[in-house]
């Protein structure tokens, strides 16, 4: 059954929260309980499922993929609106039990009171390291996806990928670009993906960057080191890349940027985008 919007509008929010139960131990709550968000996906959650249904609370509907490995990875969608489906995994074994991707199809009316599927999924792609074996994964991971974002579109009228995608795709994504060019999250071999993804080829589209236009960042990750976060010296390596027609859709993009280093819960900010179907 197609759920209505009860607003204008559909808020989707995504955030690495770096452990969900430090970020709640830093305030999370106070972030997410007055954003009206519709659909929350998590990355890097980082905890058991039961801790991720006492922490998040009543009155969503939670999705979550645990890592095998425990303290590391995990993603999560929450939803006010029950999902009709779900999935876990991007489609290969290999990544089968790392906690790095999960899809969920929603049934909805637009405005114009037509039924539509909307298809979300909270990605996390590995870090990597430049010439070690966690680069090849990083590499085979984006090559599984450049798979799976054709067949999304194909599934769904409207389709979502959303998370912590830990790549840079141009020099406006990163304030120091220059002396990350041989570090992992800006080597030309991993922006050639995204080249695809929001090229010609795959033909998805960086909402973020849709939005904000040819402008430096604005970023949303900083090291915790030093005065990254004091200076904004970020990186935009978090995204919601979406199908043309849902990419049209969207009215608004905001970075929920700290007001100060010490009032972070996460060193991810959450990237907040309202689409209006």
């Amino acid at each position: 059954m197609s759920t209505a919007l009860k607003k204008d509008f559909l808020r989707i929010a995504s955030v690495n929260v770096n452990g969900i139960r430090a970020a709640y131990k830093k305030g999370m709550a106070d972030w997410l309980e007055p954003r009206d968000v519709d659909i929350l996906c998590l990355q890097e959650v980082r905890a058991p499922d039961e801790v991720v249904h006492q922490l998040i609370g009543e009155g969503w509907h939670i999705l979550h993929a645990e890592a095998e490995a425990k303290g590391r990875a995990g993603v999560a969608i929450a939803s006010r609106q029950e999902p009709d489906a779900t999935r876990v995994g991007i489609g290969d074994d290999y990544f089968a039990t790392t906690g790095r991707w999960v899809e969920a199809d929603y049934a909805l009316k637009t405005a114009a009171g037509e039924d539509t599927t909307l298809t979300v999924v909270s990605a996390y792609v590995h870090s990597g390291e430049a010439d070690t074996p966690k680069q090849v994964d990083k590499y085979r991971f984006l090559d599984v996806m450049s798979t799976r974002l054709p067949e999304l579109a194909k599934h769904s009228a409207h389709a979502l990928v959303v998370g912590d995608l830990n790549v840079g795709h141009t020099e406006l994504d990163i304030k120091n670009w220059k002396g990350n060019v041989k570090r992992a999250g800006f080597l030309p071999e991993e922006r050639a993906y995204f080249d695809r993804f929001f090229g010609e080829e795959i033909g998805w589209r960086d909402v973020h960057r849709g939005l904000a236009g040819n402008v430096a960042g604005p970023y949303t990750w900083w090291s915790q080191r030093g005065q990254a976060f004091d200076t904004d010296t970020g990186w935009r390596i978090d995204y919601h890349m979406a199908t043309p027609g849902l990419a049209a859709a969207a009215v608004s993009a905001v970075v929920d940027r700290a007001a100060s280093y010490d009032t972070r819960f996460s060193d991810h900010a959450p990237l907040v985008v309202d689409y209006r179907l």
